[in-house]
């Protein structure tokens, strides 16, 4: 069995990893509403405009990178489990089931 410090410390990677993985979802959600909201009063996207990319692009963008950082952590700690630990960690915890609850992202 691996050691509780190292358990803690894979789970908790593992909660954030599906958190991120639930914001990103809502950031999508959330540029699509504030794209169509700034066609239907005939605004444009002023960073957009200036450097190509929107804020929500960059939000976006960000949070996939933060995604990939967590897979990355989260092979080569469990490059050395046992099969025992890894059904552990494969196992929902209470905090990745209510993530989603717990991510809202507004906008203007």
């Amino acid at each position: 069995m691996i050691s509780t410090e190292r358990q803690r410390m894979l789970l908790e990677t593992v909660t954030a990893r599906d958190e991120a993985h639930h914001f990103l979802r809502a950031l999508e959600d959330a540029k699509v509403r504030s794209e169509k909201h700034l066609a239907e009063i005939g605004q444009p996207d002023h960073l957009k405009a200036v450097t190509g990319k929107s804020a929500m692009d960059n939000a976006i963008a960000s949070t996939r990178r933060l995604i990939e950082t967590y897979d990355r952590v989260l092979g080569e700690l469990k490059a050395n489990l046992c099969d025992e630990d890894l059904a552990l960690l494969a196992a929902p915890t209470d905090a990745s089931m209510h993530a989603s609850a717990r991510v809202t992202v507004t906008t203007a």
